[in-house]
């Protein structure tokens, strides 16, 4: 993928590895990576070190023997006895953004809004991204690896993969040493979606799927992506990475599986895809949560949750389902009561 012109349509566009990032401006393949300090410190920084992916993250840092410090928005997560060290990711103060960074040879980013709420929407998130990369330069840090989106593009009518590109682009205009990783769907762990899924056809007798349900879903194990993450911070050279496992099954061949696994007797139904973004506001507002978002539901449809390139990560998604069935959707995962309570900045 160049950065000089605008890229193809994004569902023909097929995945890479170490691939420029789309900027805007010319490609810079193979140049050198910016570094703000020589010497590893031995300490990392985190956003979300109690959230999910920031949360694998993390715990492959400290097993690696990595001090590791977090900028969260919900401290009060932290475990008592923690080994992470905890600074407030305030965006309104670059003084202490960059008194948080100081010292950090990486940056491992995954910052990010699932859906617009309250004050916060996607063009604020581009903005507060902007202002992290911005005072992580100034800190010093050496080198950024950032949790992205397969198939960002300026170009998106959707504003979740357009800000998403964004955020990419101004990562690179920060001139920091940067990977930058591009997961579809995140599984395992305390993962929403599978769950979610799986809880609904617990207790629901049907469960509609949009159009043919024939757009391929490309999930990545969250512990692969920790991993691709950690290892993509001790490399040297620029590059963005599709976070892909190996497996890409249909939406609907995902849902009928986790049926099996769960053992539930629901009816898969196929509706008009116009229909799913009712459907879900409608079991939201019963729930209190965001279930899908319209923009969510046209990204799978359009085929943006999937690649074609090689896996990245080793975890079959069929393999995990069978071993975990037993307890995937007991309890329902509220997403606005993980990031919204008090109306702190998210992490994915």
């Amino acid at each position: 993928m160049t950065t000089a012109t605008s890229p193809p349509p994004l569902t023909d566009r097929p995945a890479q590895t170490d691939h420029p990032a789309q900027t805007g401006r010319p490609a810079q393949t193979g140049r050198p990576a910016q570094t703000g300090r020589s010497a590893d410190t031995g300490l990392d920084v985190v956003t979300g070190a109690f959230s999910y992916s920031g949360r694998a993250i993390a715990g492959l840092l400290l097993d690696a023997g990595r001090h590791v410090r977090t900028l969260t928005g919900h401290p009060g997560r932290a475990e008592q006895d923690s080994p992470v060290e905890v600074r407030p990711l305030d965006f309104e103060d670059q003084i202490g953004l960059i008194g948080s960074l100081e010292g950090a040879t990486t940056l491992y980013n995954t910052y990010w809004v699932r859906f617009a709420h309250g004050r916060i929407d996607h063009d604020v998130a581009v903005a507060n991204s902007r202002t992290l990369f911005h005072a992580a330069k100034k800190a010093g840090v050496r080198r950024v690896v950032h949790v992205s989106i397969t198939h960002p593009s300026v170009d998106s009518p959707l504003p979740y993969f357009r800000g998403k590109a964004l955020v990419e682009r101004a990562l690179v205009e920060a001139d920091v040493s940067y990977a930058i990783l591009r997961p579809a769907i995140l599984f395992g762990g305390a993962g929403v979606l599978l769950n979610n899924i799986a809880w609904l056809l617990r207790h629901l007798p049907l469960f509609a799927v949009g159009g043919r349900g024939d757009y391929r879903i490309r999930a990545i194990h969250v512990d692969d992506l920790a991993h691709l993450c950690v290892t993509k911070g001790a490399e040297r050279h620029d590059g963005v990475t599709d976070a892909v496992g190996p497996e890409r099954p249909t939406f609907l061949e995902l849902v009928h599986s986790i049926r099996d696994v769960v053992g539930s007797r629901a009816r898969v139904v196929q509706v008009p895809g116009a229909t799913v973004p009712l459907f879900a506001r409608l079991l939201g507002l019963a729930l209190h949560d965001v279930l899908l978002s319209r923009e969510e539901y046209r990204g799978m449809a359009d085929g943006l949750a999937d690649t074609d390139g090689p896996a990245t990560g080793s975890t079959a998604l069929s393999v995990w389902l069978a071993d975990h069935g037993a307890e995937l959707g007991r309890h329902y995962a509220n997403e606005l009561e993980r990031h919204f309570a008090a109306q702190s900045p998210s992490s994915s």
